[in-house]
C-alpha cells in the first residue's frame, strides 16, 4: 500500500505530458485492388523499405513509412491480421496488472510501458474514432483493504493518463454495482472501483492501417511469403518470395528490410543468419458468451486469478468477450483453444457471476499467440515484459518484436526511424500522430441518422456500418442499387454488398478472410458463420468467377478453418 502512495506522489511531480494537436491529416479515397498491378509494381521497382508482415506493427509501421514519403512494400503470408492481430481482448489500455506489477517490483520499465501505452491511447482514439470508444470497467471488491488498494492503483493509472483521461475512476456503493452488473456474486460484495479504458476492432483497425498506408502511394498485398534474403556484400538487397495463391516465385529489391512477424519473427531471423532464438510465445485464448450473460454495457475485470493474472468480461459486438488465459505455447499457425483453456475461463466466470455458464452457452472460442521477447530466456511467460524490442543487423534486416496493439504507432514510428537512420533515408518526422485512418475522412456524430435518412435502411444495419466503415458506409451502399437492406443472416447486420467491398477494396481473397477478418462474424458466433457459408462462398465465386471445383475447394477449406471457433 505505501507503495502505491509513493507512486501517486512521483506521477504527480513529475508527468507533464503535453495535450493532444488537433490538426488531423486525411488519406485519400483508395481504388479498386488489382492483385496482378501490384504484384508486377513489386516485382519491378526498387523500394527503400519492405516490411515483412500484416499485422498490427508491420501495418503500422508500412502506413509510418508511406506517410513519410518513403517507397515503401508490405507483404503478409496469410491474410492481414490472421494470426495475432486479430486474436486480442479489444482493448486500448496501459494494463492496470502492468502498473500493479511496476510498483510491487518498483520496476521503472514497467512504468514506462503503461505510461507510454496510456499516452499512445489518446491517438488510437482519436485517428480512427469509428473503429474505437470509451469503455466503464467495473472492479469488484469483496473486502475494505483491496478496496483501498484497487481504488489508490487505478487513481494512479488516472494520473499516468493525464491530458488524455476517459473519466475518472471512482468507488461505487454495493447498491451502485448491482444496478449496473445485475448478475455479479453478492455474497460479501462491498462494492466496485469503475474506471475507464478504450476498446476497439482490433482486425478493422488493421485493415484499415493497410488501405491508409496504400492512399499515400504504398503497396501492399496478402498472401506473399518470404522465402529467402538475398545479399550482395552482406547487405540484403531483395528477397525472394512467394505469391501463395498462384505459387509463382520472384524477388522484390529493398534497400532495407523489417521483420514485422511476430511469434514467427526468429524464422526470417534464421534465413539472415541469427540462429539465436529471441521470441517466447504465450497462448491467450478467449470466449464468446451472449449480452446476457453480463447484462451491461460496462465491462467487467476479475483482477485475481490463481496463476496472478486478470479476466476480462467486456461487451463487444453485442456479445459477452471473455478472456485472457496465459500459457506457453508452441509457435504455430492458427492455434486452437483446449478444453482446459476454456474451463479455466468458465471457472472465473462462475466465481464471479451468480450465473451458471457451461460450454453449450459458447458462442466462439479463439486462441492467439502473444509474440513475448525473451532475450534472457526467462522461464515463465507471465513474467516476461510486455514492451517491444528492436534488433538490427549489419545486413540491415530490422526486426521488431513485442508489444501490443495499443503502443502500435510508437512501435511503428521508432522502428521506422531506425530504417531512416541505417538507410541514411530524409530523416522526415512521422505524421501519424495526427493522421486520420480511411474511414475518418468526417467527424460525423449523426452518421448513424443521416444514413437511415437517406438510405432508408434499417437501424442495426446503419449503426454495423457507421461503426466498421466510417464514412465509407455510403461506399457500401453504393454497391447495392436494389435493396439496401439486403443481410447475409437475417439475425445480423451484415450485408452482402460487404463482402462485395472487402473483395474489391480490402483484399478479402476467400471467405476465411471475409467471415473472420472482414465482417468478424466467426469471431462471435461459429455457428452462424457456417450458416453463412454457402452464400458467402457463392457471392465470392461470382465475383471471382471461380469454377465448380475451385468453389467447392474453397468452401471446403473454409468449413473447416470456421470450426476452428468451435
Amino acid at each position: 500500500m505505501f507503495k502505491l502512495f509513493l507512486l501517486l506522489f512521483f506521477i504527480i511531480s513529475c508527468d507533464n505530458r503535453n495535450t493532444v494537436n488537433t490538426d488531423q491529416l486525411k488519406p485519400k479515397d483508395i481504388n479498386i485492388i488489382d492483385r496482378d498491378n501490384i504484384i508486377e509494381q513489386l516485382k519491378n521497382n526498387k523500394f527503400d523499405i519492405v516490411i515483412i508482415g500484416g499485422g498490427a506493427t508491420g501495418a503500422g509501421a508500412f502506413l509510418d513509412a508511406a506517410a513519410r514519403g518513403l517507397k515503401v512494400a508490405l507483404l503478409e503470408q496469410g491474410d492481414f491480421s490472421s494470426e495475432t492481430s486479430s486474436k486480442s481482448t479489444k482493448l486500448i489500455h496501459g494494463g492496470v496488472r502492468y502498473l500493479e506489477n511496476a510498483v510491487k517490483k518498483l520496476d521503472y520499465k514497467e512504468y514506462e510501458l503503461v505510461k507510454d501505452a496510456l499516452n499512445e491511447r489518446k491517438y488510437f482514439l482519436k485517428n480512427a474514432s469509428y473503429l474505437s470508444s470509451k469503455l466503464a470497467i467495473i472492479t469488484p471488491v469483496y473486502n475494505w483493504f483491496d478496496a483501498a488498494y484497487y481504488w489508490i492503483g487505478l487513481k494512479a493509472y488516472d494520473l499516468l493518463s493525464k491530458g488524455s483521461s476517459l473519466g475518472k475512476s471512482e468507488f461505487l456503493s454495493y447498491e451502485q454495482t448491482v444496478s449496473l452488473m445485475p448478475f455479479i456474486n453478492k455474497n460479501s460484495l462491498k462494492g466496485s472501483i469503475r474506471y475507464y479504458d478504450g476498446q476497439f476492432n482490433d482486425s478493422r483497425m488493421n485493415i484499415a492501417l493497410v488501405l491508409t498506408g496504400m492512399t499515400y502511394n504504398g503497396l501492399a498485398l496478402n498472401y506473399v511469403s518470404a522465402i529467402d534474403l538475398v545479399k550482395e556484400k552482406e547487405k540484403i538487397t531483395s528477397i525472394k518470395v512467394k505469391n501463395n495463391l498462384t505459387k509463382e516465385i520472384f524477388t522484390i529489391a529493398a534497400k532495407v528490410v523489417i521483420n514485422a512477424t511476430g511469434v514467427f519473427a526468429d524464422t526470417l531471423r534464421k534465413l539472415d543468419g541469427n540462429s539465436h532464438p529471441i521470441i517466447k510465445a504465450s497462448k491467450g485464448t478467449h470466449i464468446v458468451l451472449p449480452s446476457s450473460v453480463i447484462s451491461s454495457t460496462s465491462g467487467l475485470i476479475i483482477p485475481k486469478t490463481k496463476d496472478k493474472r486478470v479476466i476480462f468480461l467486456l461487451p463487444w459486438e453485442n456479445k459477452t468477450l471473455v478472456g485472457t488465459t496465459d500459457d506457453e505455447s508452441i509457435i504455430q499457425t492458427n492455434p486452437l483453444s483446449t478444453d482446459k483453456e476454456v474451463e479455466y475461463l468458465l471457472m472465473h466466470i462462475n466465481q464471479v457471476l451468480n450465473v451458471n455458464v457451461e460450454k453449450k452457452d459458447i458462442l466462439a472460442t479463439y486462441s492467439g499467440l502473444r509474440p513475448l521477447v525473451n532475450i534472457n530466456k526467462q522461464l515463465h511467460t507471465a513474467s516476461l515484459s510486455r514492451d517491444h524490442y528492436i534488433e538490427t543487423t549489419k545486413s540491415n534486416l530490422i526486426t521488431i518484436v513485442g508489444g501490443k496493439w495499443t503502443t502500435y504507432r510508437k512501435m511503428s514510428e521508432e522502428v521506422i526511424d531506425e530504417a531512416i537512420k541505417i538507410a541514411d533515408f530524409n530523416n522526415i518526422k512521422s505524421p501519424t500522430k495526427n493522421l486520420f485512418l480511411l474511414g475518418s475522412h468526417t467527424d460525423n456524430p449523426s452518421l448513424i441518422k443521416d444514413l437511415q435518412k437517406i438510405e432508408n435502411i434499417d437501424e442495426d444495419i446503419a449503426e454495423h456500418l457507421s461503426h466498421t466503415y466510417g464514412d465509407r458506409a455510403y461506399k457500401i451502399i453504393e454497391l447495392d442499387n436494389k435493396s439496401k437492406n439486403k443481410r447475409i443472416l437475417p439475425q445480423y447486420p451484415f450485408l452482402e454488398s460487404e463482402i462485395i467491398y472487402a473483395l474489391r477494396y480490402e483484399h478479402a481473397t476467400n471467405a476465411q478472410d471475409i467471415l473472420a477478418r472482414r465482417l468478424r462474424l466467426a469471431f462471435i458466433d461459429y455457428k452462424s458463420a457456417l450458416t453463412a457459408l454457402a452464400k458467402v462462398n457463392q457471392l465470392i465465386a461470382q465475383e471471382f468467377m471461380w469454377n465448380e471445383e475451385k468453389s467447392q475447394n474453397e468452401f471446403s477449406k473454409a468449413q473447416i478453418y470456421l470450426q476452428g471457433f468451435k
